[in-house]
Protein backbone atom coordinates (compact mmCIF):
# COMPACT_ATOMS: atom_id res chain seq x y z
CA UNK A 1 0.00 0.00 0.00
CA UNK A 2 1.13 3.64 -1.10
CA UNK A 3 -0.11 5.16 2.22
CA UNK A 4 2.22 2.43 4.34
CA UNK A 5 5.12 3.44 1.88
CA UNK A 6 4.82 7.01 2.57
CA UNK A 7 4.97 6.67 6.60
CA UNK A 8 8.34 4.39 6.17
CA UNK A 9 9.91 6.82 4.25
CA UNK A 10 9.06 9.62 6.17
CA UNK A 11 10.47 7.61 9.31
CA UNK A 12 13.50 7.11 7.63
CA UNK A 13 13.93 10.89 7.04
CA UNK A 14 13.04 11.43 10.91
CA UNK A 15 15.63 9.07 12.06
CA UNK A 16 18.28 10.63 9.40
CA UNK A 17 17.80 13.97 10.57
CA UNK A 18 17.51 12.75 14.46
CA UNK A 19 20.78 11.57 14.37
CA UNK A 20 21.90 14.78 12.64
CA UNK A 21 20.62 16.73 15.59
CA UNK A 22 22.43 14.73 18.24
CA UNK A 23 25.76 15.50 16.29
CA UNK A 24 24.57 19.18 16.16
CA UNK A 25 24.16 18.88 20.19
CA UNK A 26 27.43 17.67 20.64
CA UNK A 27 29.15 19.83 19.09
CA UNK A 28 27.77 22.40 20.63
CA UNK A 29 28.56 20.28 23.92
CA UNK A 30 32.49 20.58 23.09
CA UNK A 31 32.73 23.85 21.39
CA UNK A 32 35.14 24.69 24.43
CA UNK A 33 36.88 21.26 24.59
CA UNK A 34 40.91 21.97 24.19
CA UNK A 35 43.45 19.57 24.66
CA UNK A 36 45.03 18.31 28.59
CA UNK A 37 48.55 19.05 27.29
CA UNK A 38 50.35 21.80 25.29
CA UNK A 39 49.91 20.60 21.54
CA UNK A 40 46.96 18.05 22.17
CA UNK A 41 44.21 18.25 19.42
CA UNK A 42 40.78 19.63 20.77
CA UNK A 43 37.54 18.64 19.81
CA UNK A 44 37.38 18.76 16.36
CA UNK A 45 33.75 19.51 14.78
CA UNK A 46 31.54 16.25 13.59
CA UNK A 47 29.83 16.62 10.28
CA UNK A 48 26.60 14.17 8.89
CA UNK A 49 26.31 12.81 5.60
CA UNK A 50 23.34 11.47 4.13
CA UNK A 51 22.81 8.26 1.18
CA UNK A 52 19.87 7.40 -0.42
CA UNK A 53 19.50 3.53 -0.15
CA UNK A 54 17.34 1.42 -1.93
CA UNK A 55 14.59 -0.23 0.15
CA UNK A 56 13.75 -3.51 -1.38
CA UNK A 57 10.63 -4.24 0.47
CA UNK A 58 9.07 -0.79 -0.17
CA UNK A 59 10.31 -0.73 -3.77
CA UNK A 60 11.44 3.04 -2.97
CA UNK A 61 14.56 5.30 -2.15
CA UNK A 62 15.20 6.58 1.52
CA UNK A 63 17.59 8.36 3.17
CA UNK A 64 20.13 6.89 5.48
CA UNK A 65 22.72 8.39 7.45
CA UNK A 66 25.82 7.64 5.21
CA UNK A 67 28.74 8.93 7.25
CA UNK A 68 29.15 10.74 10.68
CA UNK A 69 33.10 12.23 9.49
CA UNK A 70 35.00 14.83 10.96
CA UNK A 71 35.18 18.21 9.51
CA UNK A 72 38.63 19.50 7.81
CA UNK A 73 40.69 22.47 9.04
CA UNK A 74 42.66 24.57 10.65
CA UNK A 75 42.10 24.87 14.83
CA UNK A 76 41.88 28.64 15.58
CA UNK A 77 44.17 29.93 18.09
CA UNK A 78 43.23 32.06 21.65
CA UNK A 79 45.84 33.49 23.72
CA UNK A 80 45.56 32.05 27.38
CA UNK A 81 48.72 31.62 28.48
CA UNK A 82 47.66 30.33 31.84
CA UNK A 83 46.08 27.47 30.13
CA UNK A 84 46.77 23.63 30.48
CA UNK A 85 47.17 23.23 27.37
CA UNK A 86 48.99 26.11 26.36
CA UNK A 87 52.28 26.28 24.11
CA UNK A 88 55.36 28.00 24.36
CA UNK A 89 53.48 31.50 23.11
CA UNK A 90 50.53 31.00 25.46
CA UNK A 91 48.34 29.81 22.69
CA UNK A 92 45.69 27.17 22.97
CA UNK A 93 44.17 25.30 20.10
CA UNK A 94 40.46 25.62 20.17
CA UNK A 95 37.64 23.47 18.29
CA UNK A 96 37.07 23.99 14.84
CA UNK A 97 33.08 24.72 15.88
CA UNK A 98 31.08 27.32 14.83
CA UNK A 99 28.15 28.07 16.65
CA UNK A 100 26.60 30.12 14.13
CA UNK A 101 27.21 26.92 11.63
CA UNK A 102 25.63 24.68 14.35
CA UNK A 103 22.50 26.46 14.83
CA UNK A 104 22.05 26.66 10.88
CA UNK A 105 22.34 23.07 10.60
CA UNK A 106 20.30 22.86 13.39
CA UNK A 107 17.40 24.52 12.26
CA UNK A 108 17.55 22.58 9.12
CA UNK A 109 17.40 19.46 10.76
CA UNK A 110 14.94 20.60 12.31
CA UNK A 111 12.85 21.93 9.31
CA UNK A 112 13.25 18.38 7.79
CA UNK A 113 12.48 16.74 10.46
CA UNK A 114 9.01 18.70 10.81
CA UNK A 115 8.50 18.33 7.45
CA UNK A 116 8.33 14.36 7.51
CA UNK A 117 6.33 14.63 10.50
CA UNK A 118 3.88 16.35 9.12
CA UNK A 119 3.31 13.69 5.83
CA UNK A 120 3.32 11.35 8.93
CA UNK A 121 0.34 13.00 10.15
CA UNK A 122 -1.26 13.77 6.84
CA UNK A 123 -0.52 10.18 5.86
CA UNK A 124 -2.01 8.58 9.31
CA UNK A 125 -5.00 10.83 9.01
CA UNK A 126 -5.67 9.36 5.29
CA UNK A 127 -5.46 5.68 6.69
CA UNK A 128 -7.81 6.61 9.36
CA UNK A 129 -10.16 8.47 7.22
CA UNK A 130 -10.11 5.22 5.02
CA UNK A 131 -10.53 2.68 7.21
CA UNK A 132 -13.67 4.61 9.10
CA UNK A 133 -14.84 4.51 5.76
CA UNK A 134 -14.54 1.06 5.35
CA UNK A 135 -16.69 0.25 8.08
Amino acid sequence: MDLDRALRISAAGMQAQSTRLRVVAENLANRDSTGQSPGADPYRRKTVTFRNRMDRELGAETVRVGRVGTAAGDFPLRFDPSHPAADARGYVRMPNVDSMMETMDMREAQRSYAANLQVLEVTRGMLTRTIEALR
